[in-house]
Parts: C-alpha cells; sequence; structure tokens
C-alpha cells in the first residue's frame, strides 16, 4: 500500500532568515509537538565560506498508537533520520526525512523545502512532498496506514502555527530582523562578484513587490473582477524541489481556504498532484483549480478515477468545441420564445439559481424544431453560464460558492411529457452533463409535483449520480408553501411570482411550439431534419406509400410509433406476415401488401387503418403476438366521396415527420408510448397552448 502527500504551497508572511531562526527553535524538543521526543545531532557540516550548513539528527517520536498495538510490536518508540541542507547564499531550506525503525516494513520518505517567496523577498514559501509504503506489518497495515496518515495529519496542521508561535516569541525577545547572509570578501574577484550579486539581489528587490504591494495587487484585481483562478495564476507560485528544475505554479494554501473551501489534508494532497498532472499533459496549460476539485469530489478522491474522467471530458471539450459556446452560441428564436427556464437571482445559500417551467415545457416541440444536439447545446450554454455565474458568486460572497441550485416548477405535468423520443433526448443530456459538469448541482427543488411524476422519476432517477439525486427536495401541490418548505431555501423576494414570491421573472410561460415552426419549406424534405435527429422526413405524392420493415425474433416484443402529418391527409395501418421481407425502409408507387396479395403469401392487419389528417399527432404501439414481419405503411389519402375534379393534383405531396422503435421482449418494461397511444389535431398556431399533444 503507497500513500503519497503532496503539500500545497503555504506562504509565511516573514523573511526566510526570520523563519530559519524560529523553525531552529524547534529542537532538540518542541512542546507544542507532543509526539517529538527529543532528538540529537549525528552529523554537522559547514561550508569552507560558511554559506551552507548540513546537519543530521536522529529524532526520536513517541507515537500515539493504541497500547495493544504497542505491546504487539515491541516498541514504546520510532526513530526518524532527518538531514537538512541550509543554503544561506541561495535562502533555501531543503529537509530530507526518512524512517529508521522498521524500515524493512514501512517506508516514510519526506522531503520539504522553505524558500523565498518569488514575488515577495519579505515573506517566505514552504512545501512538502512525503511517500508512505506499508509493505507487511504481521496483518496489521491498514491499522499502520491509518496512524501514520494520523500522525502526519496532526504534525502537518500544527506545523504553520509552530512557526507563527517562535515568530512571536522571538518578537517578545526584540528579535524582528535578521541580516542576509553576506559572503566575506576575500579577494577583488570575489569582491567584484559580490558586487554583482549583491547588484543583482537589489535588482529583484526593485522589481519584485513587497508584501503590502501584493495584498494592494491582489484587492484591486479582485475589485476589478478577476476570477479566483486568475488571481491564483498570477499571484502563488512555486519551485520544485529540485535545484534547477523547471518552475510550476503551484496551489496556496491559503487560496485554498479563501476560493475552493475547507480540504482535509489528503484532499488538499489530491488536488495538488491532479493539478501538476494535468499541467503534464497539458503542456502548462492551467486548469481551473474549481473544475479540477469538482472531478475529484465526483470521483470521492480517487486520483486515478478522477484524472481520466477528466481527461475524457477535456477531449470532449475539444471536440465538439465547448469552449466556443458562450461567445459563439445564438440562442434559436424558438429558445426564447418557448423554452420556459432561465437563470433567476440566487437562493439563501448564495449559489446561482436556474428556473425550469418543466410542467410548461414542450419538449416534443423543441425536439421537432432543434432537434436533440439543438436541446443538449442550449443545455450545455446553460452549464457554461453557471460555471461563469459560480466565480461570480464566489467574488460577491467572499467564500466558495461551488455549485448552483435548480428549482423545477411542474405543474402542467402530464401523460404528453412521457413521450418516448423525448424522455431519451433527457437521458442523453442527463448523461452529459453527469460526465463532464460533476458536482455543480447543490440543491433541486422540485414543487407542485402531480400525480404522473413518480413515473417520470422512476424512469429517470437511474440514470442520475447517486449523489445528485442526495439532493433533491420534493414538494407536491402547494406543500412548498408550508413553513420550513421552500422558503427555507429560497426567500420571498427571490421567489418567482408564478410561484407565489413578490419577484417577478423573465422566464417565459411555455405553450406548444407552433407546427409551422417544425420545418421551413418543402425543399428541407429532400434531407434528414438534422444529422442528430430520430424522426425522419418523408414527402408522399397520389398513390404513393411509405413503409417500414421491422423484423420479429420473438412474440411480445413491443413496436412503437410517433408521428407527425405536416401535410395533407395520410393513412396509417400495421400489416403482419410470416414472409421475410428484407428492406428496412422503402417508399414507392406499390406497397408491400400489393406485392403479397399478387403472390398469394398470407398478412394480417394488426392495427387497422387510421385516416389522419393535416396538423395532426399520433403515438401508439403494438404487442406483437407472433415472431415475423411487421410492416408500418404510411399512404397518401384522399377521400372517397372526393370526385377526380375535386381531387387533388399529381403535384401536391402528404408529409410526414415519424419515429419507430422496436423493444425487444427480454428488455421490455411497459412502453412509454402505449401509456398514450392518440392523435390529436392542432388548429393553429394561435391556439397552440390549447392543443393537446
Amino acid at each position: 500500500m503507497v500513500q503519497k502527500y503532496h503539500s500545497p504551497l503555504r506562504v509565511y508572511k516573514y523573511p526566510f532568515e526570520l523563519v530559519m531562526a524560529a523553525y531552529e527553535r524547534r529542537f532538540p524538543s518542541c512542546p507544542l509537538i507532543p509526539i517529538f521526543v527529543s532528538c540529537e545531532i549525528v552529523r554537522d557540516e559547514t561550508s569552507s565560506d560558511g554559506s551552507e550548513t548540513v546537519i543530521e539528527r536522529r529524532c526520536k517520536l513517541n507515537v500515539d498508537v493504541p497500547y495493544l498495538l504497542k505491546k504487539i510490536i515491541g516498541v514504546d518508540f520510532v526513530y526518524f533520520i532527518q538531514r537538512n541542507t541550509l543554503n544561506r547564499r541561495k535562502r533555501r531550506l531543503l529537509i530530507e526525512a526518512w524512517n529508521e525503525t522498521f524500515s524493512n516494513r514501512v517506508e516514510i520518505f519526506e522531503t520539504c523545502e522553505y524558500f523565498v517567496h518569488p514575488e515577495s523577498n519579505d515573506w517566505t514559501c514552504f512545501e512538502q512532498v512525503a511517500n508512505f509504503e506499508i509493505k507487511s506489518f504481521l496483518g496489521f497495515e491498514n491499522a499502520i496506514e491509518k496512524v501514520a496518515i494520523k500522525q502526519y495529519s496532526a504534525s502537518i496542521s500544527k506545523g504553520k502555527e509552530i512557526i507563527e508561535h517562535f515568530i512571536k516569541e522571538l518578537a517578545k525577545e526584540g528579535v524582528t530582523e535578521i541580516p542576509i547572509w553576506q559572503e566575506d570578501v576575500c579577494s577583488t574577484k570575489s569582491e567584484a562578484g559580490s558586487d554583482e550579486d549583491n547588484e543583482k539581489s537589489r535588482n529583484e528587490e526593485m522589481q519584485s513587490p513587497n508584501a503590502e504591494e501584493v495584498q494592494v495587487m491582489l484587492a484591486e484585481e479582485l475589485t476589478l473582477g478577476a476570477s479566483a483562478s486568475d488571481l491564483l495564476r498570477r499571484h502563488s507560485v512555486s519551485q520544485s524541489l529540485g535545484s534547477g528544475d523547471h518552475k510550476s505554479f503551484q496551489l496556496d494554501h491559503d487560496y485554498i481556504q479563501m476560493y475552493l473551501g475547507k480540504l482535509t489534508m489528503m484532499q488538499e494532497s489530491k488536488l495538488v498532484q491532479l493539478r501538476e498532472c494535468m499541467a503534464e499533459l497539458q503542456k502548462g496549460k492551467a486548469l481551473p483549480d474549481s473544475t479540477l476539485l469538482r472531478f475529484l469530489r465526483s470521483r470521492e478522491f480517487n486520483l486515478e478515477k478522477a484524472r481520466e474522467s477528466l481527461c475524457q471530458s477535456l477531449q470532449w471539450r475539444k471536440k465538439y468545441q465547448v469552449d466556443k459556446i458562450l461567445s459563439e452560441y445564438t440562442c434559436p428564436e424558438v429558445v426564447t420564445t418557448y423554452f420556459p427556464g432561465g437563470w433567476h437571482h440566487t437562493d439563501s445559500e448564495g449559489r446561482p439559481l436556474y428556473v425550469l417551467r418543466l410542467g410548461q415545457m414542450d419538449v416534443k416541440g423543441l425536439v421537432k424544431t432543434i432537434g436533440e444536439d439543438g436541446l443538449l447545446t442550449l443545455t450545455l450554454h446553460v452549464c457554461e453560464e453557471g460555471l461563469q455565474l459560480l466565480d461570480e458568486a464566489t467574488r460577491r460572497e467572499g467564500r466558495p460558492i461551488s455549485n448552483w441550485s435548480l428549482l423545477i416548477d411542474l405543474e402542467g405535468l402530464n401523460m404528453r411529457h412521457l413521450w418516448r423520443p423525448g424522455i431519451k433526448a433527457l437521458l442523453r443530456v442527463i448523461e452529459i452533463v453527469e460526465a463532464n459538469y460533476p458536482e455543480t448541482m447543490g440543491r433541486v427543488f422540485t414543487v407542485r409535483a402531480p400525480r404522473v411524476f413518480p413515473i417520470l422519476w422512476t424512469l429517470v432517477s437511474p440514470f442520475i449520480d447517486v449523489n445528485t439525486r442526495s439532493k433533491f427536495l420534493f414538494y407536491g401541490g402547494n406543500d412548498y408553501q408550508a413553513e420550513g418548505g421552500l422558503m427555507a431555501h429560497i426567500s420571498q423576494e427571490i421567489l418567482p411570482d408564478f410561484l407565489g414570491g413578490t419577484c417577478s421573472s423573465r422566464i417565459v410561460e411555455g405553450e406548444l411550439v407552433p407546427k409551422s415552426l417544425y420545418l421551413t419549406d418543402d425543399a428541407e424534405w429532400e434531407r434528414p431534419l438534422k444529422e442528430d435527429s430520430i424522426y425522419h422526413c418523408v414527402s408522399l405524392t397520389k398513390g404513393q406509400v411509405h413503409e417500414v420493415i421491422l423484423l420479429s425474433e420473438d412474440a411480445g416484443s413491443v413496436i412503437t410509433w410517433d408521428f407527425d402529418v405536416m401535410k395533407h391527409d395520410i393513412s396509417f395501418r400495421v400489416i403482419f406476415t410470416q414472409s421475410r421481407i428484407e428492406e428496412e425502409s422503402i417508399t414507392s408507387g406499390t406497397s408491400i401488401l400489393e406485392r403479397l396479395s399478387t403472390g398469394g403469401e398470407e398478412y394480417e392487419f394488426v392495427e387497422s387503418q387510421l385516416v389522419c389528417h393535416d396538423g395532426e399527432s399520433v403515438q401508439g404501439s403494438h404487442v406483437t403476438a407472433h415472431a415475423g414481419c411487421y410492416i408500418l405503411q404510411w399512404k397518401f389519402h384522399v377521400a372517397p366521396h372526393k370526385s377526380s375534379s375535386q381531387g387533388t393534383s399529381e403535384s401536391q405531396k402528404a408529409h410526414i415527420m415519424y419515429y419507430t422503435e422496436h423493444l425487444s421482449s427480454e428488455h421490455y418494461r411497459g412502453s412509454l408510448s402505449s401509456l398514450q397511444s392518440s392523435n390529436s389535431q392542432q388548429t393553429a398556431p394561435s391556439t397552440s397552448s390549447t392543443a393537446s399533444r
């Protein structure tokens, strides 16, 4: 078992030399570190010019472990070797420590470094990396690992306050400043070199802002609206532990607390490691730390799983150019007019609030006008807006705001919403959002839920992450107005007026999308609606039929259909035959039925002929009784009572949009379409809000 810890950068707003004086007071023992009993120096060497000192200590620790475990392992104390290399010229302390006790069973190696902050000579940075490996320990590997992590966590949490404590002790003694080490001048050459070094140092000091200047810069940029991620990239830098290694941006501990929230020691470490890993993969390009943290949380801080899912998401964003959505997306007019959703202030915890009047949404109309991809693009635009709003909320509130809230109004939800293609589109959206925007949902408030809602929830909930499902709050009828209900999360002043609040909203009241908006002209019928569309478009002239052939291998499977008559009248029926027909879909003047009749083959009508008129929508399903071939047939229809003089011209066409699906008996658990086998008529766009769908 191997555990790695990599600390975020810790900044002491004191000069390096003063921090070193405070650090030395930890030896030979420190009452503030109870487990640190004592130490003895086994090596003490200083270079001839006095610039570098190496001190090696053997440290005695009283590890806090259960008494029984101490007796089993047979020790009361453990010993560590610590080697400190202080370079006064470079103003840097490198600390290396490893365990001496049980070194053949447990391997602990720690590297720490104190160094001057790159942006202020008066600040000191601290960074540490540790590796724990429990090889074998008499069956107590898990217990030993937990003890090691616990002790290490306690030591780290104490580290910064111990330095602060000893700096205050030095101040009480009148020590508030220690001069920077200067090399003795022994020759003209060395004197010249020293002058050059001093000049270089003075230039660096002139170029580097002091602590007050950095604080002013931070405050100004916060006021101007710089994002937390931008501030980090500009004002938090660290060096790698190896001399001369490439410098990389590093997370600051104080920055994490302020902009990302309180994390445990190991969570901070995972965040730092993922940041370094992704910077390497992205060739130095820094990702927002809030994004890294969201993917870590979604994978319970499993570094490898978070890295894998994040890489997949980055590839997805690049493939579909998601980063350009905010700047390039133009909201279609049909969405502006008929989509009942939008951002609406914040909830009581300062989270951005999105309101969706799902019960008023015409999912079918939206899918048939902008397609599934259009609906998905709209959703992604909303999510990208949400990320921007989170950044703004964090700056405004002065604390981490890492997720938003969703208020879903279900008034008006009925069986027409349980439309299979719409559910499929919804599930696709949920799947993509869950994969690429994890941990962005704070709360989901569902209000005015009708009786049909449990059916919809049963269908959709299995596709929602378990953690996200736990964030749903449900209110049936007017329960949301009760004390301790929705008002506990959204104030009366923010609650939209259509829910009884006092805040007017610009969210439209959803209506049925007029069928005249589905397609623009006859030329559109010569090609698919969209590359992503689940619908097919067909034009039929007088005498023509369009047939879809479905082969059923077993009885009990379910055939579903959904179609709209966009122009003229058509007839529809379903035919069964045991003759095998290979074509999947065909439009011609001769129907398969005529071919079967001519060939003397048997067939039967399993769904009788239905005449559908211009503007009607039809949904239905059929449970197969036999294995064989099922034919869905649409035909240009002319009323029998019309005379030839009243008949249609040869150039007139009927237009239909249709969708079919064949569900095997093995997977069939109840067809959504069978819940609403019906047809409806939309008389005019102006009355679309009252038309049944």
